[in-house]
């Protein structure tokens, strides 16, 4: 299994947008695609900002390629998302999980 980690740093007044985004579209188009096993937001607050780790698990590496194309690394933010944001990670953190 394989978690992929994504970092953003969002705007404090559009939080809770970036969270409905994911939960809304984001997950459920995750969950459409073969080897898509769960995933995760976790929220802390700053001073400049709401940063959000998402963390998503797969079966396999193909399974990411599914979702973020040859480039399994690459960010996918949608542009609506994108503006929510002060900034974010263009690359995605993959790690295998061992338990």
């Amino acid at each position: 299994m394989i978690s992929r980690q994504w970092y953003g740093l969002a705007r404090s007044e559009r939080a809770q947008d970036c969270i409905r985004h994911l939960l809304t579209e984001t997950f459920p188009a995750l969950g459409n695609i073969p080897g898509f096993v769960d995933a995760s937001i976790l929220p802390r607050t700053l001073t400049t900002g709401v940063q959000f780790q998402v963390v998503t698990r797969w079966n396999s590496i193909d399974a990411i390629v599914r979702f973020a194309g040859a480039d399994a690394e690459a960010s996918v933010v949608p542009p609506q998302v994108a503006e929510m944001m002060i900034e974010y990670d263009p690359r995605a953190t993959h790690f295998e999980v061992v338990a």
